[in-house]
């Protein structure tokens, strides 16, 4: 029987992700999976903080390994944020965010604009053992309008190094250069560890 994995998520899409990344030799579950488990309060000041709150949550809940996430996009000429805040920045819809961030923006400069997405990734086991943390990141920069049709949140407005924004990516060149798919990459190895039985972080 293969070992199970809870993956702390909705998001249907970043589910594909991770069960694409460990193939078939982990059981990975969704929350929508199970019976309804309360949410941790994210009340962490990093993502690191965040990630580690949520999958210990829910591995104690469970009683199954749980992974879950926390990212944001961290803009230097506001002194990194949205940062933790990235999904509460504005109310309602994620253009409203955009457009948001697009008007704490204006009159910036290019070489001023610069930014990144962070994703922490966290891997904790039920019990109250040591959790293992991944961090991936994505250089760019906030670009003056919105451009492409892919992705969500700020992908919009996040322009790469090579003129692209994140949302005229299609999905499989954003998994390959996206926070998140980096820190899926870092986290990798602990999993193939955990469905192998071997010593997970060892």
């Amino acid at each position: 029987m293969k070992p199970r994995l809870l993956f702390a998520t909705t998001n249907k899409g970043k589910l594909r992700e991770l069960r694409g990344l460990v193939g078939d030799v982990v059981e990975v579950l969704a929350l929508s999976d199970l019976p309804p488990i309360p949410e941790p309060v994210e009340d962490g000041v990093t993502f690191e903080e965040n990630a580690e709150l949520k999958a210990r949550a829910y591995a104690e809940a469970t009683g199954l390994p749980a992974l879950a996430d926390d990212s944001g996009l961290c803009v230097d000429a506001l002194d990194g944020r949205p940062g933790v805040y990235s999904a509460r920045y504005a109310e309602g819809s994620d253009k409203d965010r955009y457009e948001k961030l697009l008007g704490e923006l204006s009159g910036v400069p290019d070489e001023k604009r610069t930014a990144a997405f962070v994703c922490a990734l966290c891997l904790a086991l039920p019990g109250k053992g040591r959790a293992l943390i991944e961090v991936g990141r994505c250089e760019g920069r906030i670009g003056h309008a919105p451009r492409g049709s892919h992705g969500f949140g700020y992908d919009p407005v996040f322009v790469l190094p090579g003129g692209k924004s994140m949302a005229e990516l299609t999905s499989e060149e954003k998994a390959g250069i996206s926070h998140r798919g980096v820190a899926f990459q870092k986290m990798k190895p602990h999993l193939l560890a955990l469905a192998s039985g071997s010593p997970v972080g060892g």
